[in-house]
């Protein structure tokens, strides 16, 4: 129909160029008749030519009508016009946004293929939408040499209280609240900050038979050597996204680069950037939500609009170990190195092999239902010889000796579950999250250990469960949710025989008596970033206070009102209180006569305001 208008235009140009073209060739003929009005037979030929010249102007008139009218003909047979309008793409907010704002089936999903034809300019947390054609440009993208390029992202402005000091961002250590004889414990803290902001861009490309593209996404929850906030809170830019995408209309889809784990739940499909992320202020997210943020090639099958199946290959990581009373006879890994662009205060594994994760995906029409399980390895080197005295012999060498060391590998992994579905036409949203399995703990959002260390120095994966029950309400100004979630890290019990005492993590023969009893703070420490500690001591030490965390359980309640959504972008204003309960497991006193649990609580407030790009 479009190009029916067209080529009227162009023969309705040539109309007015035609008739523009007769007046004057009628006026100079006009013009070589006699001018002598005396005579009749002159008045006679000037009338019969101007006679012959509207006959001239009507017949070309004419023929033009015909020629619009068959154009109009086969331009209606070539191009029907189709009464049905064609069906909504799914309404889903830019990235940075909440994606838990989308219902979980979009409207149109009813439609057959309707969520694979997300426009690009929709910023569709989905994977890479269909593209427009090449050399379209869409209202929100740059259109740059065959390819369109979103800008994504939000400017925050944060807050948080906590009663109990952890001397923390916006992100809460949770592994890390103190016991009551703590000296934090006793103060609270008061932090604000802009960190959270995000940028970013998505780009997508269409080829014949397939959608090619990436994503990048960063923000400044990265502190570097110089980082403070002393006077300029200038912290560094960290990598969240960064990932490229090949996807067929096959319903083949290839994906590598820094990405969401796939452990991580997702609202459509396998897609990247459909991530079911709670919607919390917390950058920590909330207790019991299972994700990763690391390195990923991923493969994912479409088999139809309600299976998938992804499998991904992962970067690997065993850390954190966690050992008390055991005996310095193990390496697993070290301090970054430098010259190998790794952080030289953060530890590094040494890992045997990438993590493998795999996923089954069904979504009716009323909900999302996944099942995935993750394989990977640990390892450490063992040295046997370490802890032999001076005087004795081991391996055929006197003394503590590297002889007869080897290396130790185990296996650990788990399976898990996710489940959500909305209902009360789609405003409410009910999820159901739980993970479980041995040397899984750095997949939880509560950072509990991964592994502990026999006396012998070999390897003992941690079991642990990740379990978190979600439910949202969302409305066209306010989104209200609410997060109740546990992880839970079983006991591993050991006795070294050589310092004959208990060994191991959740030991009941540790000593746990001093976890409420304030003792004067440790002397400032030198550290890889120079001097610890503010007025010449270290908090949080505590003798007799082993306490190793049994389970971490939050109950989370917040809301997002929207003032302006439209075409200059998203203006929102959020609160969230949480409550974190972090238990440990038993112990005893001095005589071992008593057993202690401790307890260590923390009341948050969080508070954001933020400006969404549209």
């Amino acid at each position: 129909m479009q190009k029916s208008k067209s080529c009227r235009t162009a023969l309705g140009l040539a109309t007015t160029l035609l008739l523009s073209m007769a007046i004057p060739a009628f006026s100079q003929t006009t013009s070589t008749a006699p001018r002598d009005s005396s005579s009749g037979d002159d008045v006679s030929v000037l009338k019969q030519q101007i006679a012959e010249q509207q006959k001239q102007i009507q017949a070309l008139q004419a023929t033009m009508k015909a020629m619009l009218e068959r154009l109009d003909e086969t331009a209606g047979k070539a191009q029907p016009v189709s009464s049905k309008a064609e069906p909504a793409s799914p309404q889903v907010p830019n990235v940075g946004q909440v994606a838990s704002v989308t219902p979980v089936i979009p409207t149109s999903a009813r439609s057959k293929d309707a969520l694979n034809a997300v426009p690009a300019s929709a910023s569709s947390p989905s994977a890479l939408a269909a593209a427009p054609p090449q050399g379209a440009e869409t209202p929100n993208a740059i259109h740059f040499k065959g390819i369109n390029i979103t800008p994504i992202g939000f400017m925050a402005a944060e807050t948080v209280w906590r009663d109990h000091a952890l001397s923390a961002d916006v992100n809460t250590p949770f592994n890390s609240v103190p016991m009551p004889g703590s000296s934090q414990y006793q103060m609270s803290e008061f932090n604000a900050s802009g960190r959270q902001s995000r940028f970013g861009s998505l780009f997508e490309g269409k080829l014949d038979s397939a959608k090619i593209g990436g994503y990048y996404e960063a923000d400044f929850l990265s502190a570097g050597t110089t980082s403070n906030d002393n006077q300029s809170n200038s912290y560094t830019l960290r990598q969240r996204q960064f990932w490229g995408k090949f996807a067929l209309d096959s319903g083949w889809t290839f994906t590598g680069g820094q990405m969401w784990g796939l452990v991580t739940e997702t609202k459509q499909g396998a897609d990247n950037r459909s991530e079911a992320l709670p919607m919390t202020i917390d950058a920590q997210y909330t207790i019991g939500f299972s994700w990763a943020r690391q390195y990923g090639l991923r493969i994912a099958k479409k088999f139809n609009d309600n299976f998938w199946a992804a499998f991904a290959i992962e970067e690997a990581q065993f850390s954190p170990i966690t050992q008390s009373g055991g005996n310095a006879n193990w390496l697993a890994g070290q301090f970054g190195s430098s010259g190998g662009l790794y952080s030289p205060i953060a530890n590094y594994s040494f890992d045997r092999t990438p993590d493998f994760v795999g996923k089954l995906i069904v979504q009716p029409k009323w909900g999302h239902f996944e099942l995935f399980g993750v394989l990977d390895t640990l390892r450490d080197r063992v040295f046997p010889c370490a802890t032999t005295a001076s005087t004795g012999t081991c391996g055929g060498v006197t003394g503590p000796s590297a002889a007869t060391a080897f290396n130790d590998s185990r296996t650990g992994g788990g399976i898990g579950a996710n489940g959500r579905v909305s209902v009360i036409n789609k405003h409410v949203d009910i999820g159901a999250h739980v993970f479980a399995g041995d040397g899984i703990g750095r997949y939880g959002t509560g950072g509990l250990p991964v592994a502990t260390l026999r006396p012998d120095g070999t390897l003992a994966p941690l079991r642990n469960l990740q379990t978190l029950g979600t439910l949202e309400f969302h409305g066209k100004k306010l989104d209200v949710y609410s997060n109740l979630g546990a992880e839970f890290s079983a006991r591993a019990s050991y006795f070294n025989t050589v310092t004959s005492k208990p060994a191991g993590y959740g030991n009941p023969l540790f000593r746990n008596d001093g976890c409420t009893t304030e003792t004067v703070p440790g002397s400032a420490v030198s550290t890889p970033t120079g001097v610890g500690g503010a007025g010449g001591f270290v908090p949080g030490s505590l003798a007799n206070c082993t306490a190793n965390t049994r389970d971490l359980i939050e109950a989370t309640v917040g809301f997002w009102y929207r003032f302006y959504k439209g075409p200059k972008g998203t203006v929102q204003w959020g609160p969230q209180y949480s409550y974190v309960v972090r238990n440990t497991w038993s112990g005893v006193n001095s005589a071992g006569t008593s057993s202690f649990s401790p307890q260590g609580t923390e009341n948050m407030f969080f508070t954001s305001l933020r400006y969404y790009l549209p």
